[in-house]
């Protein structure tokens, strides 16, 4: 067997393996066109998701830099080849795509591009997506196609993984919206438990300094205070069901301005002064930032509810590729062994699976009166 052949199998297996190693659909998405633009070794490339209102769900390009791909301005609408890509379920490979009848234009700031190769991909019977290159990057007789016929059945293969990937990237997503909602289900029974308790004992304790106003109203004015903090501790309940109740904006604002804002809203809520600084930290892969963003929401829960400190300090770091969180607090702290022991893990167990589960590590530093340090580090993308 000749090297070219070798080469080109091991490319392929690289750009397998690539698209299995991500489980969002966005991340599987950009590594198809990645993969399949080195892979045939062509200027750009391009996948489309499309939506059931003409245009596109997801569009995602490689090739293109961010300012230009700002500048050309909207996401395409199903039209002219993408369109008979997604309609026909047919390969198309053209020489010049601008000389095709189908062609209707594009953007002013939309690179120039002439020969082309682009396949649909699909599920079954489903088209789901539609997968495109454009200028291959090799000398072309005029009027000739750079791509080949080989070219096009290495992106057949591609494509067809691609399917299996951005299905089972589907179906991760749709099982973690079920685990999301299970959660939430969670809390809400959580919360009307809890807040009932609170309101049931506010009653009976109004009701008995009602009784005790005329006949001793020393004790009437103990039980009224008793009145203003159970208030008070249903309020406490209240406000962190909303915080935690809340969908995160991860996909909107990222990771760190999400915190900030959550914790913004910790430190109004709370007596105990909360404060976050982030710093240097990059974009990471989606599942790591939802796994920090719930073990920082874990700790600071434990550390408002159960610490009793003053104040609850909140660091999000570069670290190499990756980052590392940090939930500081001064409060009565406690032995991590005695609680293991006890069976009360504080939620110690499920942020450390929140970790271990993105390839994170996860420490905690704690003593009787020592206040407690959680941190969480994972590896970057």
């Amino acid at each position: 067997m000749s090297q070219a052949p070798r080469s080109g199998l091991a490319a392929v297996s690289s750009a397998l393996l690539a698209m299995s190693r991500h489980l969002e659909v966005r991340d599987v998405l950009k590594t198809i066109v990645a993969s399949a633009r080195e892979l045939l070794d062509a200027q750009y490339a391009a996948l489309g998701v499309p939506d059931d209102h003409g245009g596109f769900a997801q569009f995602v390009v490689d090739g293109v830099s961010d300012h230009q791909w700002k500048a050309i301005g909207p996401l395409p609408r199903q039209h002219g080849i993408l369109a008979a890509m997604l309609q026909e379920a047919k390969v198309e490979r053209l020489a010049d795509v601008r000389k095709d009848p189908r062609f209707e234009g594009w953007p002013s700031a939309h690179p120039d591009m002439s020969d082309f190769l682009g396949l649909p991909i699909r599920d079954g019977d489903e088209v789901i997506g539609a997968l495109f290159l454009a200028n291959k990057n090799c000398p072309k007789p005029e009027g000739s196609c750079g791509f080949t016929a080989e070219d096009e059945e290495l992106l057949g293969i591609l494509a067809q993984h691609a399917a299996i990937a951005l299905t089972n990237a589907r179906l991760y997503e749709r099982s973690r919206e079920l685990t999301i909602a299970e959660e939430r289900s969670r809390l809400a029974h959580e919360l009307h438990d809890a807040v009932s308790q609170k309101l049931f004992s506010l009653r009976l304790t109004a009701q008995a300094a009602t009784a005790l106003v005329d006949r001793d109203p020393a004790r009437a004015k103990g039980e009224m205070h008793q009145v203003a903090v159970l208030a008070a501790e249903a309020a406490d309940e209240l406000r962190a069901a909303v915080v935690e109740l809340r969908p995160a904006a991860l996909d909107e604002d990222g990771l760190v301005a999400t915190l900030r804002t959550q914790i913004q809203v910790l430190d109004r809520a709370h007596t105990a002064r909360v404060t976050f600084a982030g710093r240097g930290v990059k974009a990471l892969p989606s599942a790591q930032e939802e796994a920090l963003l719930r073990v920082a929401q874990e700790a600071l829960h434990n550390a408002l509810r159960h610490s009793g400190g003053e104040h609850v300090d909140v660091a999000l770091d570069r670290r190499g590729g990756g980052a590392v969180l940090r939930i500081t607090d001064d409060g009565s702290g406690f032995d991590p062994k005695a609680v293991r022991r006890a069976g009360r893990h504080l939620g110690l167990v499920s942020m450390r699976d929140r970790a271990s589960g993105v390839g994170g590590t996860l420490t905690v530093e704690s003593a009787p009166g020592k206040g407690t340090v959680i941190e969480m580090e994972v590896p970057g993308g």
